[in-house]
């Protein structure tokens, strides 16, 4: 089964939300899976899509409903099916790398590094 969440609110991003999704699939065994952050209609989303078996989905969806992030102010949580590719899970952790560089890359960049 393949699901898409969108975890919709005025507080999702910057939060860690990405972060304990990620780690929850990994520790449910997931192999497909992946999670950004985007803005609709001018509200923070973070979306997220997975592939995995009815029990694990359920298992993670349960998760989804009752943990988030301390900081996070969550409106809404909406769930469609997905028809298209998920990636393996690796490829999202290696853009949550990618996009820790950057932050720093910018930082020094910016001078904070005197």
């Amino acid at each position: 089964m393949k699901l898409k969440f969108n975890i919709e609110g005025k507080k999702t991003h910057d939060v860690g939300y990405r972060v304990l999704l990620v780690n929850k699939a990994v520790s449910l065994g997931v192999n497909n899976f992946y999670t950004f952050n985007t803005f609709i209609d001018g509200v923070q989303v973070v979306i997220a899509m997975i592939e995995a078996d009815d029990e694990i989905i359920e298992e993670f969806k349960a998760f989804l409903y009752s943990t988030r992030p301390k900081e996070a102010e969550v409106e809404s949580i909406n769930i469609e099916e997905y028809k298209i590719s998920i990636p393996p899970i690796e490829r999202c952790m290696q853009a949550f790398q990618i996009e820790q560089w950057a932050k720093l890359f910018k930082f020094y960049q910016n001078g904070s590094r005197k």
